[in-house]
């Protein structure tokens, strides 16, 4: 059943001392309740409470033929160890490929939601975050739209995430995060979908605000090197050469705006709005678009693969919510790509 397994996995204790420093979006969360944050071209997912970020995993998105879909969703119910309807277009697809067809897949090593399936959005739009059989396809682009996480990771999301939380599907090609020194910190990466939307001349003025504001100097070929190439890596924009060690602690910087400010907490009326967790009945059937995986797929994958383990963010709560903040780590890379 799925509540003795979330029950095992959040009374479980995971060391978290060894998390490079994960930039964070530039999107405003609740300052209660929760929100779960999906950017593509990070290809990570974030996962906040009360302003806080607790939880973060790297993820599959859609293949740039059928892209997870943009936009905000709730939440919906858990499915512990799924039934995977197959739709018809998926059989067509086996068929086409030479494939035996299936109609349905139960619950065991070969179905491709893995452990645990979370729905996204209504049910009418076969959206999903789910486990997978083939854990070398995390992170990746190479879905039919559903997000995948390696399945330890998909356990632990769904036994954190409450049904009926926000969750936004956003698509920013660029993070630029603030350390404790007032330092600027940016990561690129690359454009799955081929959108060609990078606000640069937005970019380049909260950038510049911010130096400005706090008597930074910023290396201009630095930026333009980091924009050429993406790379997923953390370069400081102010520091001195040879720095790669954040100071302290990140907070996100609000880029898409132009404005160079800190992105705050949005607050809003929680009265009445607790969710209500939804979980399904174990091995109901779940019809969404998926693949029956394989390893030979090229992809976005990284150097150095990210453990299979939940990252836990935090170790205990503060009295004063820190705006949108990140353990830091003296390693500069994380989740390298390409």
């Amino acid at each position: 059943m799925l509540k003795p397994i979330l029950y095992a996995l959040t009374t479980s204790i995971i060391s978290a001392s060894a998390y490079a420093a994960i930039p964070m979006p530039d999107y405003a969360v609740p300052s209660k309740g929760q929100q779960v944050i999906l950017n593509i071209p990070q290809l990570r997912l974030f996962l906040f409470q009360d302003g806080k970020l607790i939880k973060t995993y790297p993820i599959t998105v859609g293949k740039a033929s059928t892209q997870t879909p943009l936009g905000e969703y709730k939440i919906g119910a858990k499915v512990a160890n799924p039934t995977w309807s197959v739709p018809r277009s998926i059989q067509k697809e086996m068929a086409a490929s030479g494939k035996a067809v299936q109609k349905s897949v139960p619950p065991g090593p070969k179905n491709p939601l893995g452990p645990v399936f979370v729905r996204l959005g209504e049910p009418r739009l076969g959206l999903g975050i789910h486990g997978t059989n083939v854990p070398s396809s995390v992170p990746g682009v190479r879905s039919h739209g559903c997000v995948r996480l390696q399945s330890p990771n998909a356990l632990d999301f769904a036994a954190t995430v409450q049904s009926g939380a926000d969750a936004a599907v956003i698509y920013q090609q660029v993070s630029v995060n603030i350390d404790e020194q007032n330092d600027i910190w940016i990561a690129v990466y690359r454009d799955p979908y081929s959108k060609r939307n990078l606000n640069k001349k937005l970019l380049n003025q909260s950038i510049s605000s911010w130096a400005n504001q706090h008597q930074q100097q910023v290396d201009q070929k630095r930026l333009a090197a980091a924009l050429i190439k993406p790379a997923n890596t953390l370069i400081c924009l102010t520091c001195s050469a040879g720095k790669t060690k954040v100071s302290g602690t990140l907070s996100s910087l609000q880029w898409t705006s132009g404005k160079g400010e800190l992105v705050e907490l949005k607050h809003i009326n929680t009265i009445n709005s607790q969710p209500k967790q939804e979980i399904a009945p174990e091995s109901s059937n779940v019809e969404v678009d998926e693949d029956m995986d394989d390893t030979s797929k090229q992809d976005i994958t990284p150097l150095n693969p990210t453990p299979a383990v939940p990252e836990k963010v935090h170790s205990a709560p503060e009295k004063n919510i820190p705006v949108n903040k990140i353990p830091a780590s003296s390693d500069p890379g994380f989740d390298a790509l390409l």
